[in-house]
């Protein structure tokens, strides 16, 4: 039997810009996290449980683009096709083996939070291990950005990079990964609206307004480019005093991209009203999740504030 782990992950600048080759930085949250298990199996096939979704079923049933299969059937060619110098799999006969897969997970889907990326990220893991793939974590994240494009059409990169790294990223889309240094820890607040929004949707419109009107979307990505330039330096310096006002900046500039919706922006102004310094959206935008900055005396407050304005949950984390 073998297990692995993949956390979510929280945008903080950078959105829908980093598409666009401006800078993002963003964050594993690891009070949420995907789950997955594999494990030898008498019974003939491949069976998926996810009782999360309820999905209970042999692959071969399952259509070859679902999420799932997808991220399996591109294991097994790619186990079956590795250079044999990297090391012997147990899958050099070319069959698929007989195997259950389980998968579990505690992050909402289409909420920004890194919920795809983490599922591949842990099922690959579990995968490799089980079968003695030796894949490198370079490779993992390839593999999951691959399954992302599948599903997200042109995603930036961001998600697959921070949930296989599992620590704080500056990302620059086609360019070397860059850690980011917290120069001092600081708290931030979850705040889910509830409401489904796939970022492949909002990615999509922002692309058509983008086609429309090249030259005012490229001046609102270079402002958004400036500020997660600052950001980092910010953040990496330790001056947390100077966040909150970045983070406002930032989601003044995503709606002008108009990937707020009054949930988000009723949420971030309850935030801001009950003493966080800044607060903004997180992710693709039109529902999921934004984040307020908080301290470690106001974050009850803040969060309590959240659900009071329609917040479904939210999760108090800790950035260092």
């Amino acid at each position: 039997m073998s297990r692995a782990s993949a956390p979510g992950k929280i945008i903080l600048f950078g959105e829908h810009a980093v598409v666009y080759g401006r800078p993002a930085l963003a964050v594993p949250v690891n009070q949420l996290h995907a789950d997955a298990e594999v494990v030898d199996s008498d019974t003939a096939g491949i069976w998926i449980h996810a009782p999360d979704v309820g999905l209970h079923i042999e692959l071969n049933s399952l259509p070859s683009d679902h999420p799932i299969a997808s991220v399996l059937h591109n294991f097994f060619y790619l186990a079956r096709t590795y250079p044999v110098s990297r090391g012997r799999s147990r899958m050099e006969g070319g069959r698929y083996p007989n195997l259950t897969v389980t998968i579990s997970s505690t992050i909402p889907v289409a909420a920004g939070l890194g919920s795809g990326a983490a599922v591949t990220v842990a099922l690959i893991r579990a995968l490799a291990a089980h079968l003695e793939v030796p894949m490198k974590v370079g490779e993992i994240s390839a593999f999951a950005y691959d399954i992302e494009k599948l599903h997200h059409g042109t995603p930036s990169g961001i998600d697959n990079t921070v949930v296989t790294y599992s620590k704080p990223v500056y990302f620059v889309r086609g360019k070397p990964i860059g850690l980011l240094k917290v120069g001092v820890p600081f708290t931030v607040v979850i705040g889910d609206t509830g409401i489904s929004a796939p970022t492949k949707e909002s990615v999509a419109d922002v692309r058509g307004m983008w086609e429309a009107d090249k030259s005012r979307c490229e001046a609102v990505f270079d402002e958004i480019a400036d500020v997660s330039f600052s950001a980092r330096r910010v953040i990496e310096e330790g001056w947390v005093n100077m966040l909150g006002d970045l983070m406002n900046e930032n989601h003044a500039l995503l709606q002008k991209l108009t990937v707020s919706s009054p949930e988000l922006d009723r949420l971030v102004s309850a935030a801001r009203k009950a003493g966080a310094s800044g607060a903004k959206l997180s992710g693709g935008g039109r529902g999921g999740n934004m984040i307020a900055l908080v301290t470690r005396g106001n974050a009850e407050r803040v969060s309590s504030a959240l659900v009071a304005a329609g917040a479904k949950r939210t999760i108090i984390t800790r950035i260092s």
